[in-house]
């Protein structure tokens, strides 16, 4: 008997703490779902809309390096295979830009899908930029809207350079992004 209110509570509370995270989630509260989704994860791998809603969170909230485990975990629906597919675009373009501004890695050959989060796009400009020596930072022009501009540059640290991506509209700053 014991064993039986014991799981359906334990039910109750990860339907409690995916409604919880849902909300989080409609309310912009990114961070607070991709933490959630980091703490419970182990309990919950087998779930692939928790996985989703992780993964979204995380990249809503620049934790793209979380987003690894729970895409190779998103396999056996349609939309979890789609969604896996997508978080897998953006983790290699994260990774490539970064080799490429740390290591002078020559994105100029890649032909990558791409997607309409900021790395990406970002990732598709400085590819496009060809062989070059490398800059201090650089200023992109979004493709679909001119006064939409990205800055990208490094801030070198020890041991591990962060790949910083800012997002301006006309000259006012709207978001910065942090990577390593």
């Amino acid at each position: 008997m014991k064993l039986i209110l014991l799981l359906s509570l334990s039910i109750l509370l990860f339907a409690d703490l995916k409604e919880k995270m849902v909300d989080l989630y409609q309310n912009q509260k990114y961070e607070e779902v991709c933490n959630l989704g980091f703490d419970y994860f182990k309990n919950n791998k087998q779930d692939e809309e928790f996985l989703s809603l992780y993964a979204f969170s995380c990249l809503e909230s620049d934790y793209i390096d979380r987003i690894a485990l729970p895409t190779a975990l998103l396999k056996f629906t349609k939309d979890s295979r789609a969604n896996a597919a997508y978080f897998s675009v953006i983790l290699m373009q994260k990774k490539l830009l970064y080799h490429a501004l740390v290591d002078g890695y020559d994105l100029s050959k890649m032909d990558l899908p791409t997607t309409e989060h900021v790395l990406s796009k970002v990732f598709d400009l400085y590819s496009k930029l060809g062989k070059h020596d490398p800059r201090a930072f650089y200023i992109f022009e979004d493709a679909k809207d001119p006064k939409l501009t990205y800055k990208l540059y490094l801030v070198r640290e020890e041991p591990l350079s962060k790949m910083v991506i800012e997002e301006y509209y006309d000259t006012m700053a709207l978001k910065r992004h942090v990577y390593w």
